[in-house]
């Protein structure tokens, strides 16, 4: 989740974006500010990053928690 306008949430994603390019990840970028559902729920802890429903960091990114959470998960092939 992230705002346009928000340097925090550039931030974030500028961060995560190596660590998914090294994995093969997709990084989808939601504004919350366009989903007014979204942005009752989540609120100034935005940005934040999600797996599904589980958060996994907020603010800034918190690589060794992103690389153990995902870990856990069996990688699928882009081939």
């Amino acid at each position: 989740m992230s705002r346009e306008w928000c340097h925090l949430c550039h931030d974030l994603v500028d961060a995560l974006r190596p660590l998914a390019d090294a994995a093969g990840w997709d990084i989808e970028v939601i504004d919350v500010d366009q989903h007014p559902d979204l942005e009752a729920r989540w609120g100034e802890w935005v940005p934040v990053l999600l797996h599904g429903e589980h958060e996994l960091c907020h603010y800034h990114l918190d690589e060794a928690a992103v690389r153990a959470y995902l870990g856990g998960f069996p990688l699928e092939s882009r081939a």
